[in-house]
């Protein structure tokens, strides 16, 4: 019954947000906001995908994950709450975002949120763009603490410049933060756990500063997580196609592809998500 779909996505107002999915991918935004986020494929509570194409147009993922779970996810395991396994997000920051943490599996559950681990992929970067990930080496918990206070906690991170089709891979418990100018697909676990950090003394679009989650990142962050590398950039294969491994992890693999063609074949019987980044 299933069949390759594809599905509207849902567009999320940030306060670092823009319009570039308008120019790199011809999004049909909402006129007049700052589009931060663009959920791709999501199964979460209150931002359901709707199905845009073939006979099953108008269903959504819930729907499919309760009535065609097997067929959709074959041997892969759902999420918590019997929900799809990831959530696939296009993110546009013409500002930094928040300095933040998701909690690792072994702490999410005891402070009340869901462990996230995710990658990032860069679509696009502005001259100068960086990414914010990890600790500087031989930064301590107690130093960390001490420049929260003083507002100085940017300097407890490294930081990573960064280009198109670099990326970087993100177990929970590793801080991070997203420079500006940067367009990002991310593909992480279905949870939407995040703990602040520090938000550059900035306020949201209600003119109100943004929450902050410092004890909780405190009891999520893995200190002793110094330097994280990129991602390595080679490709391997042969005229008609060259594949880079860029995450094999067991909650999700993912890879880059460079075709030659205008075909590729995929596994059967596999969940899998293609997008494509150009051509």
């Amino acid at each position: 019954m299933l069949y390759p779909l594809t599905f509207h996505p849902i567009f999320k107002d940030r306060v670092w947000g823009g319009r570039e999915m308008e120019r790199l991918y011809q999004k049909k935004l909402p006129p007049g906001r700052p589009i931060g986020e663009s959920w791709e494929i999501s199964d979460r509570p209150g931002d359901i995908s709707v199905i845009a194409n073939g006979p099953l147009a108008g269903k959504n993922l819930r729907w499919l994950m309760e009535n065609h779970r097997a067929e959709l996810l074959g041997n892969v395991k759902p999420a918590t709450g019997d929900r799809f396994p990831l959530l696939c997000k296009i993110l546009d920051a013409r500002e930094k975002l928040s300095l933040q943490v998701h909690p690792p599996a072994g702490k999410a559950a005891e402070l009340g949120g869901e462990p996230k681990t995710e990658m990032w992929f860069i679509a696009d970067a502005a001259p100068g763009a960086e990414l914010f990930v990890g600790l500087k080496r031989g930064v301590t918990r107690a130093e960390f603490e001490g420049k929260i206070q003083t507002g100085e906690v940017a300097e407890c991170f490294h930081r990573v410049p960064v280009r198109a089709g670099d990326a970087m891979f993100l177990p929970s418990g590793r801080v991070h933060a997203i420079g500006a100018g940067l367009v990002i697909f991310e593909i992480q676990q279905n949870s939407d756990t995040t703990y602040r950090v520090f938000d550059w003394n900035r306020v949201g679009l209600d003119g109100k500063p943004r929450e902050l989650h410092v004890a909780q990142s405190l009891a999520s962050i893995d200190f002793n997580d110094f330097e994280p590398a990129l991602v390595p950039s080679r490709f391997v294969g042969d005229s008609l196609m060259q594949v880079r491994p860029l995450v094999r992890d067991p909650l999700f693999a993912v890879e880059a592809w460079k075709l030659s063609g205008t075909k590729v074949s995929l596994e059967l019987k596999k969940v899998q998500i293609v997008a494509v980044m150009g051509g």
